[in-house]
């Protein structure tokens, strides 16, 4: 296994310890965190076991991080619908 699968594994580790400690933010705060160094590792994992694994790293890292995906989601779809002018 690579150095970069390992660090992957780690913050999947990671994000679901810190899935289990209440916050008073819904997580938001943490997951900001870990949206910030899971970006880097997932570049750091498609560059060094290629861009199919790096699917497969950020399918494992969208499913940790649901609701931060569908929010994104949701805004682009506002981003991108015509605005009703009745």
């Amino acid at each position: 296994m690579t150095f970069s699968l390992i660090l992957a594994c780690l913050w999947l580790v990671a994000a679901n310890v810190l899935a289990m400690i209440p916050s008073k933010d819904n997580h938001w705060a943490r997951a900001y965190g870990l949206i910030a160094v899971g970006i880097p590792l997932l570049g750091y994992v498609t560059y060094e076991n290629g861009p199919w694994i790096g699917l497969l790293a950020l399918a494992a890292g969208m499913s940790v991080l649901r609701w931060p995906v569908r929010y994104l989601f949701a805004w682009i779809k506002r981003q991108f619908s015509r605005p009703d002018t009745n």
